[in-house]
């Protein structure tokens, strides 16, 4: 959120902002949307912090095989260690936990995509081994708050069950057992999903709940940069998620169906309603606390 703006746009960024058609042209090393680079060159390179997990290698593959990577210090991480680089002013731009916004004294989310999910997202549950109704314990995952935020919400809203909840730490999916259930995201979950008879998919309950998206992370700038490294930043992650079969080929994965995973459980363009799905959370955030 810039200075004087809403919660969800950055100032380039109208509210009336529809996807376009990218031209793709290479000027000076910067892909631009079809015009010539006419602004400055980068001072310095930007600091960009992502995310380790499987679902943001499409992302990842785009950054690393275009020309933006030589402009760009790039630094991978779990979500939540990118949330306080980004806080600390360690990276300029991260691929944050959206529960993270409202601890921004400024922040820009002028970045075209995200890790959001319309339905069921397949790495972010609660599992357990017995049914909701009947856990006692919620072990609650280190990794990301938002998920963390996201179970808080539904448990209260949604399924309107009171478990005691428990902060994890790692290797806690051991725990889950019995009457105690856990938190798991991630690659993390893939595996968790073979081991637990129940799983409930947090992206489809949330969309069972409000019949929206959800966003579980966005590209977030804490300070407002050029407008021709988010052109190219843009254009950057939608190179890498129109090659899923390179991504896929480049990732072996025996769990899961990597395909599957990046074209029908992750979506990545954050487009409206994805944008009204993370201002759903925030009011939920802002209620809660």
């Amino acid at each position: 959120m810039g200075a004087g703006g809403s919660i969800i746009y950055g100032k380039r960024r109208p509210p009336n902002y529809k996807q376009q058609t990218i031209n793709y042209k290479q000027t000076n090393g910067l892909y631009l949307r079809g015009r010539k680079n006419t602004d400055s060159p980068l001072e310095k390179k930007i600091r960009v912090g992502a995310v380790s997990y499987l679902n943001t290698k499409p992302l990842l593959y785009g950054i690393e095989q275009s020309e933006i990577r030589k402009y760009i210090d790039l630094s991978v991480d779990y979500p939540s260690e990118v949330a306080r680089k980004l806080k600390g002013n360690e990276i300029d731009i991260g691929l944050v936990p959206v529960a993270v916004l409202p601890e921004l004294a400024d922040y820009y989310i002028d970045a075209d995509y995200c890790i959001g999910a319309n339905g069921p997202v397949k790495s972010v549950s609660v599992f357990s081994d017995v049914p909701l109704s009947q856990v006692e314990t919620i072990l609650l995952d280190y990794q990301s708050r938002t998920s963390v935020a996201l179970t808080r919400i539904l448990l209260k809203h949604h399924w309107k069950l009171s478990p005691k909840l428990v902060p994890a730490y790692p290797g806690y999916q051991e725990e889950i057992k019995g009457t105690t259930a856990g938190v798991v995201i991630g690659d993390r979950a893939f595996l968790q999903r073979k081991v637990s008879k129940m799983d409930y998919d947090l992206a489809e309950a949330w969309k069972d709940f409000t019949g929206l998206p959800f966003v579980f992370a966005a590209w977030v700038a804490n300070k407002e940069l050029p407008e021709t490294f988010i052109d190219a930043f843009n254009i950057a992650n939608e190179w890498g998620l129109s090659r899923i079969d390179q991504v896929v080929e480049a990732n072996p994965f025996p769990h899961y169906d990597l395909h599957e995973y990046y074209t029908h459980n992750i979506s990545y363009l954050l487009d409206e309603t994805k944008r009204l799905g993370m201002q759903k959370f925030l009011e939920f955030l802002k209620a809660e606390n």
